[in-house]
């Protein structure tokens, strides 16, 4: 589980890398073209989720605290915690991104916005609604 938790962060570290250093280059709008960008570390969740999936879904159908504190505090929930992240965290910086660009954002104010995003998720993501407001739409 060491080892496919720290492999999982490679499919989704170019994204990550071409939206932050590079967000209006040819490369980068190619590479997040299609959601299915993150689909690679989507089919990885699948993959760890499905064969528990009927241990899984009363605990995540009915969330208690300890419950699901035990699932997270083992390997292989973190693991499947930290691909559920990677995720919907890129899908989200993918979507502040693009909408970013189309309203003329500058790559320096974007930036932090986006490393925001990638590494407190919804404090990005909330930053991002606050200053969209006074960009042209």
């Amino acid at each position: 589980m060491s080892t496919l938790f720290s492999l999982l962060a490679l499919p989704i570290a170019p994204l990550w890398l071409a939206m932050i250093l590079a967000p209006r280059a040819a490369f980068t709008r190619r590479l997040l073209a299609s959601p299915w960008c993150v689909v690679p570390v989507a089919l990885v969740y699948a993959a760890l989720v499905l064969p528990d999936a009927l241990t899984l879904l009363p605990v995540l159908a009915r969330p208690q605290l300890p419950e699901i504190a035990a699932l997270l505090g083992s390997e292989r929930g973190a693991t499947i915690a930290w691909a559920h992240f990677l995720v919907f965290d890129a899908f989200v910086g993918r979507w502040v991104h693009a909408d970013a660009l189309a309203r003329g954002m500058h790559p320096l104010v974007l930036a932090p916005i986006l490393v925001t995003v990638l590494l407190l998720g919804p404090l990005g993501f909330t930053g991002y609604l606050l200053a969209r407001p006074r960009l042209p739409a």
